[in-house]
């Protein structure tokens, strides 16, 4: 066939169009476009024949020709840039093997526009599916681990200072459910992308009595998108679900941050083995934290694609654009790729990284993480406000710093000094009462009620998550189960129809 795709043109493309246009996308988009397009192609032309818009001849044909291309590859089709993109160099491919006029009549009742709109939503989906199943992995991992330490005891902290006692499985219980939400807006997202676009043409639909819904069954689609000018113009679904993985990046940026201060020697409270360590040039008694510092890197390259994607879109007009289309796409595509690659590296971070449950449990004990359960003491001994008793434990915590005391050494009599100086009169706490109170084991053993530290509370709340994402996975294997369904469908009619070839 010759490489003319229109007779609208009278000069040959640009060698610059064709070199740093046309060729770079032709090469990136074929790869990835061509089992898709070969569905489309054969759904299209199924209902084309269905509907009686093609002869059962010329549909056998093409249905033949089509079942030639899957089994010889996309390494059978010869690229050329001239015909600008991969549906064009797809289609004379057909042209060579089932003739010029079959060929040309696959095109009826559709555009590149809602076939290009059909591979964005089937190639986001078979994508969003695998991120799912990453993430999963990565929230299985965090609940695994928060159940087998769900008792070593830590520093809580907020603004990066000791705030109170928790455990290192209450926190990757946290991390576990942070995750979940991730997954649940990612499967909204999936949801919302679930009609498929084929048939809406250009923009304006077509004159042709196709039926869409037969198109759109064959692809693994609930439904079709309704608007044929919606179905063309938007990629709002790829939006939303960047902006799933760009919330997913910041969470796993930000428990990667955790442990790159936490598994410093200055603070000691985890360990990573060498197998996720990288070393010094130079320096030889490196060991440097490379897996923390990539996972930090690369959410916010996940920022910047989203950022990329909504800028490029933002001054397209609602219609069918090919930056609104192509460029918002490539940068969609990029961010998927890249987060199941880092949410492997994240699972992996989850499943190595070791706490060190006696440097974690001196510094509850010592670092003044159990000064609220003083305070919340005098409250219920003494009788006091909680202010009245802030301000008194405050006075307590200045004068054991100024005094190089650490804070499992405090005793009544240094309580009693500061209520006199606060309020002008002891408060008579027993030293049992003093040290139960500044045992951070007890003190997060006491915090049973909802949402708490307790191990009781972890690991009562672990059982309730591990059944939600056993849930949640079971739902991502049924659409899976669907879809592959649906495509087996699809062959098994492609046969059919081709086995009718006179």
């Amino acid at each position: 066939m010759e490489s003319k795709v229109s007779r609208r043109l009278k000069e040959a493309i640009a060698p610059e169009v064709l070199e740093y246009m046309f060729l770079p996308r032709l090469n990136r988009e074929f790869t990835n476009n061509f089992g898709h397009l070969t569905d489309i192609n054969q759904a299209h032309l199924l209902m084309l024949h269905a509907v009686g818009l093609m002869p059962t001849g010329t549909s056998a044909a093409l249905a033949s020709a089509l079942i030639q291309m899957e089994e010889e590859g996309m390494e059978a089709v010869p690229l050329d840039a001239r015909r600008e993109e991969a549906y064009f160099n797809y289609e004379a491919r057909l042209m060579d093997i089932a003739g010029r006029d079959a060929g040309g009549r696959l095109h009826m009742a559709r555009s590149r526009n809602d076939i290009g709109a059909t591979v964005d939503r089937m190639r986001s989906r078979a994508l969003a599916l695998d991120v799912l199943d990453a993430m999963g992995a990565a929230a299985k991992a965090a609940l695994d681990r928060a159940d087998r330490f769900a008792e070593v005891v830590m520093p809580g902290y907020t603004h990066m200072q000791a705030a109170q006692p928790i455990t290192y499985g209450f926190y990757l219980s946290a991390v576990a459910d942070a995750i979940g939400r991730d997954m649940a807006r990612l499967r909204q997202g999936l949801a919302g992308l679930d009609a498929c676009p084929l048939g809406a043409g250009a923009l304006a639909g077509t004159a042709f009595p196709i039926r869409r819904e037969a198109v759109a069954q064959w692809l693994g689609f609930s439904g079709v998108v309704e608007n044929a000018l919606d179905a063309v113009a938007s990629r709002d679904f790829a939006w939303e679900l960047m902006s799933a993985l760009t919330i997913n990046a910041v969470t796993w940026s930000r428990v990667a941050q955790d442990f790159y201060i936490w598994s410093t020697p200055e603070f000691g409270l985890l360990e990573f083995p060498d197998r996720v360590a990288s070393t010094s040039s130079i320096m030889p008694q490196k060991k440097n934290p490379a897996v923390l510092e990539h996972l930090r890197g690369k959410a916010g390259h996940l920022i910047g694609l989203l950022t990329a994607s909504l800028a490029t879109v933002k001054g397209c007009n609602f219609t069918h654009t090919g930056d609104g289309s192509r460029e918002s796409m490539r940068s969609f595509y990029e961010a998927a790729e890249e987060s199941r690659r880092c949410l492997a590296l994240f699972r992996l971070v989850l499943e190595s990284v070791e706490p060190k449950p006696d440097a974690m449990a001196r510094h509850a004990r010592r670092n003044f993480s159990t000064a609220t359960d003083l305070a919340d003491a005098l409250v219920r001994e003494a009788d006091l406000s909680f202010r009245d008793a802030h301000h008194i434990v405050g006075a307590v915590v200045r004068d054991a710093l100024d005094h190089q005391v650490p804070a499992d050494e405090i005793t009544t009599a240094m309580i009693d000094r500061a209520a006199m100086d606060q309020l002008g009169r002891a408060m008579h706490l027993s030293e049992e009462t003093v040290r139960n109170c500044l045992d951070p084991v007890r003190n997060v053993a006491a915090r049973t009620a909802t949402g708490g530290p307790a191990p009781s509370v972890v690991r009562g709340r672990i059982d309730v998550q591990r059944q939600r994402l056993t849930t949640v996975l079971s739902d991502v294997e049924s659409r899976r189960h669907q879809l592959t369904a649906a495509r087996d469908t699809l062959k098994r009619d492609v046969r059919a129809l081709a086995a009718r070839q006179v």
